[in-house]
């Protein structure tokens, strides 16, 4: 049997191959490019706070200062619910200032601290560019 100079030279190709598999390698492609689109909002907020020192043994709380450059919205009209006792006093809701906005905190009936207690309500007043907060207390 005669062979061939060209099936020599194909028997020598394939002769160095052991199986069919492949091995070719190839790297996944690349991610596609990620965009981000970045907001920035500006907050008409400044909020300071003010410790003030007190000499008591009992734990208070430390009352803050709140200013803010946005207009506080006019007051809710609330609906003023039965009193409980001749004893209690109203104390009508107002704006606070909770996660950069102004949220309602709604009035309610409170017992004071004696007979002669009056109540002084929160309230925000005008100072530079913005509002200054002011706790309610009883005086």
């Amino acid at each position: 049997m005669w062979i061939t100079s060209a099936a020599v030279a194909c028997l020598a190709f394939t002769a160095g191959c052991s199986s069919t598999d492949s091995h070719v390698l190839s790297a996944p492609p690349p991610p596609e490019p990620v965009t981000t689109t970045t907001t920035t909002q500006t907050t008409p907020v400044v909020v300071q706070q003010t410790p003030v020192t007190t000499t008591t043994t009992m734990a208070t709380p430390v009352p803050q200062t709140v200013i803010v450059t946005q207009t506080p919205p006019p007051p809710h009209q609330e609906v003023v619910l039965a009193r409980p006792s001749a004893d209690y006093v109203w104390v009508p809701g107002y704006y606070t200032w909770r996660d950069n906005q102004y949220q309602w905190v709604s009035g309610h009936w409170e017992l004071p601290p004696n007979s002669m207690s009056k109540w002084v309500p929160p309230h925000w007043e005008p100072e530079g560019n913005g509002y200054r907060f002011y706790e309610g207390h009883w005086n």
